[in-house]
């Protein structure tokens, strides 16, 4: 099966991404960056484009909200896909802002109703104009958003099933919200529909501890190697899925040498693989 890994594309790194084109499939490239960027920049993106394949992945639209996603974002969105033809973009299941009051991360929203059908609708509204559906990524979050009457997986299936929408799952960050609030990634996993996890995404993180309570959290930071409950993960998505996947690797600082990083995505192809070869094997086994 033709899997793609790839690389999320920042500037420290780009001299160790074009040294070693053999061995990335695909790049990953923060769409934001460009809105407002210099026609020289947004030149140098479209070079990059022509040289590897190219996803762009948005931080700032605020799908999962019940405020409706601002029309002029979605529209730079759209020309910017219109310029650099990636192979796919993606977005958050986060809000952003709200009453006028951007926030300045991504936040989980309540899990109800009321942002499942808000984000059913923005999602309609990003098709609308851009023209394609993104690729939803669910996020990583310390406090588990106050006034949810669903579960983290139950409203993520809901989204999907009601937006019609493919989903980028971000693997550490589920195992973070795992750990974080006691419930089972795996179980996680087998609630969604399988056909709709199109892409993954591999990130490491550390644990920080509340002064005031103690508590240990694992934040997702993208700072550190990927775990290897991370990996196990991704051999599960292996052994559950059945199409081709995009797999990328994100790191935002500290970063190590190229040679590191690679290492970390040859071991996700080898986690993958052995998923697929697992059900393979099981398949086997049951029609014996």
């Amino acid at each position: 099966m033709n899997d793609h890994f790839g690389i999320g594309w920042r500037p420290e790194l780009a001299a160790g991404i074009l040294s070693n084109l053999d061995r990335i499939d695909i790049v990953e490239v923060i769409a934001d960056d460009y809105f407002a960027a210099p026609r020289a920049k947004r030149r140098a993106l479209g070079t990059l484009a022509r040289q590897i394949p190219v996803a762009l992945h948005g931080v700032t639209l605020g799908l999962a909200s019940a405020v409706a996603v601002d029309k002029r974002r979605l529209e730079r969105t759209a020309r910017l896909i219109e310029e650099v033809q990636p192979e796919f973009w993606s977005e958050h299941l986060a809000f952003v802002r709200g009453g006028g009051i951007e926030i300045g991360h991504l936040a989980a929203p309540p899990r109800t109703e009321a942002t499942i059908d808000g984000a059913a609708r923005n999602l309609a509204a990003a098709r609308s104009i851009v023209g394609e559906m993104p690729l939803i990524e669910n996020i990583a979050t310390l406090i588990d958003p106050p006034g949810s009457t669903r579960s983290e997986a139950d409203w993520t299936a809901k989204i999907l099933t009601t937006a019609n929408c493919p989903l980028l799952l971000d693997l550490h960050n589920l195992y973070a919200n795992a750990v974080n609030f006691d419930f089972d990634p795996y179980d996680y996993i087998d609630r969604l529909s399988q056909e709709s996890i199109r892409a993954i995404h591999l990130a490491g993180g550390r644990w920080i501890t509340a002064k005031s309570s103690n508590n240990r959290r694992l934040l997702d930071d993208h700072l550190h190697d990927v775990p290897d409950e991370v990996y196990e993960l991704l051999r599960h998505v292996g052994r559950r899925t059945t199409h081709e996947l995009t797999v990328i690797l994100e790191r935002d600082g500290h970063y190590p040498p190229m040679a590191a990083l690679l290492s970390q995505l040859a071991r996700a192809r080898h986690a993958l693989q052995h998923g697929r070869e697992r059900r393979q094997a099981q398949l086997k086994l049951a029609a014996a």
